[in-house]
């Protein structure tokens, strides 16, 4: 019997036991407004069929387990044969696995794929985060592959296949792979064209020998990588399997693995080639060109993944403010817990619509927009560098609304903030990102003017996002020392394309409350300084995880 002394009393039960998608109004207004109306019920089924995965004890504990178990190095066996493999928990298997069964790797070939996809990613991703690397590795690398016909018809069906088949074996005897990236190295960080490893050519046409490094390799247990290298006519794009057709291992030396701040249930590493082979994807000297597309991927997924922390953040924090009591009464119903809890609610919404949109250009590209392909350049690099940015903040605040439970491990929320910087760091930093966008400015002015349209259509519902348009456009005018102020500047794109799709698609109280602080300067410089006069209530009852 317990004693008396230890009563246990006013602690909120575990989030567990739900619905991660049905609960999500944002995701599932964003699912129903960019998907065509005859997906929708199958969509609707196989994302709340995951959500209630997601929100399972069995689904929770794998991500806990993967975690505090995380991946192994086994560079030799017993007598000294180089193994270079990577040892995971089962419970890493069995994320994964559910990721790729899910559709998390075959958007490109699905009707609809990238919004269920998206959706997809924010649900699952939020049981853990780590696994979403090799998912969006292998996702990402399809259109990079599409630069040579005969790799693609080779290789997309099984990077799209919805199968998990791990294990180190030749490609083609699989009923899916994973791919991973190597484009860093230490020398170069993100100036890629610094890179010195070096692909000498083989007399076969298109296969070549590499032999270098790269300081960050991502997911190196998958079963090809799309990596960087110095070939005669300059740095070129190449696809290296793990595994080559006679079933002997390519020369793949994995040296470590990264000892990382977060994101520890996934392994990052450190490679060494020589002598290995691999077939070139695209023209030799245009590299940078050919796995642009694979970059641009990963940095949607960068959204998605700050989305999908920053949901389960809030999530967390509205739910014990539901249930904990404090000065007399449930912190929720307390005017200035209700302010934090509000301006967390609008970080994450916001996310999460710019987030799908991103996603849904994606479907509508492919289907042949020019359009949503020029919005794309200069949206992907915005808001991967905005809404990443904001990550860390938001979780740290939605940590101290547990107080002294949010900075124990067992709630979760440490982890979360672990893994909140990431996003910022992988497939480029702050910085990479906005130097980016002035790239796309001044080289693709069919791009702004796609985004401005977007923006443009939003024109009139709100006097504040219209002076914040007026401004940016007044900013853009002025190109004079543009670089120094690059990072102000990709602020006031991404808050102004947020404004606009809250404007047209959130609830009013919602677009009211964004707009009066992000567009409207009525805001202060820490969570929880919303104007008071707002309709606080309904925004925090609108981000209210139903348990």
């Amino acid at each position: 019997m317990a004693a008396s002394t230890h009563e246990v009393t006013n602690q909120a039960p575990p989030l567990v036991g739900y619905d991660v998608f049905a609960s999500d109004r944002v995701l599932v207004e964003a699912v129903d407004r960019h998907l065509a109306p005859g997906l929708l019920d199958e969509a609707r089924e196989e994302l709340s069929l995951l959500g209630r995965t997601a929100g399972s004890e069995q689904a929770q504990e794998w991500g806990v387990l993967a975690n505090e178990n995380p991946p192994k190095l086994r560079t030799h066996d017993r007598y000294g044969n180089r193994l270079d493999e990577v040892e995971f928990h089962p419970a890493w298997h069995r994320l994964l696995g559910k990721g790729v069964s899910a559709g998390m790797t075959s958007a490109w070939v699905r009707p609809g794929g990238h919004v269920r996809r998206a959706a997809s990613f924010v649900v699952w991703t939020q049981v853990e985060a780590g696994h979403g690397c090799p998912l969006s590795m292998t996702h990402a690398a399809v259109p990079a592959l599409r630069n040579d016909p005969a790799l693609a018809a080779e290789w997309e069906p099984r990077l799209t296949s919805m199968v998990y088949d791990q294990g180190l074996r030749p490609a083609a005897q699989k009923a899916g792979v994973l791919f991973g990236m190597g484009m860093t190295e230490k020398q170069g960080g993100s100036d890629v064209r610094a890179n010195t490893t070096s692909a000498r050519p083989l007399a076969e046409d298109g296969t070549y020998e590499l032999t270098g490094h790269k300081w960050f390799c991502s997911a190196p247990m998958s079963d090809g990588f799309l990596v960087l290298a110095q070939a005669p006519e300059g740095l070129t794009c190449f696809l290296v399997p793990r595994v080559l057709e006679d079933g002997t291992r390519n020369e793949f030396r994995i040296q470590r693995l990264k000892d990382k701040l977060g994101n520890r249930s996934n392994a990052s590493s450190e490679v060494e080639f020589d002598g290995t082979w691999a077939r070139r994807v695209g023209d030799e000297g245009r590299g940078v060109r050919t796995i642009i597309e694979m970059v641009a991927a990963t940095r949607v997924d960068c959204v998605l993944g700050s989305a999908s922390v920053m949901r389960q953040a809030v999530a967390q924090a509205v739910h014990h403010c539901t249930y904990r009591e404090a000065f007399g009464g449930k912190l929720i119903d307390k005017p200035l817990m209700r302010n934090v809890l509000a301006d967390l609610a609008l970080e994450s919404e916001a996310a999460t619509t710019l987030a799908l949109r991103l996603a849904a250009a994606y479907d509508n590209a492919a289907d042949g927009s020019a359009e949503e392909r020029a919005f794309l350049r200069l949206a992907v690099p915005t808001a991967k560098y905005w809404v990443t940015k904001r990550c860390t903040p938001l979780v740290a605040e939605a940590l101290e609304c547990l107080g002294g439970n949010g900075y124990v491990e067992e709630s979760g929320m440490p982890r979360l903030l672990r893994e909140s910087p990431l996003n910022s760091i992988w497939e480029g930093a702050g910085n990479v990102q906005a130097l980016d966008v002035l790239r796309a400015l001044t080289r693709e002015p069919q791009a702004l003017n796609a985004v401005l349209q977007e923006v443009g259509r939003s024109r009139g519902a709100d006097h504040r996002l219209d002076g914040a348009i007026k401004n940016l456009l007044t900013e853009l005018a002025d190109l004079d020392g543009i670089e120094a102020r690059a990072r102000r500047l990709v602020e006031r794109l991404a808050l102004v394309l947020q404004g606009s799709l809250l404007v047209r698609y959130a609830p009013p109280e919602v677009a009211d409350a964004f707009c009066a602080s992000r567009l409207g300067g009525d805001w202060g410089a820490a969570f929880g300084t919303l104007p008071h006069s707002l309709d606080l209530a309904s925004v925090v009852e609108r981000a209210r995880p139903v348990s």
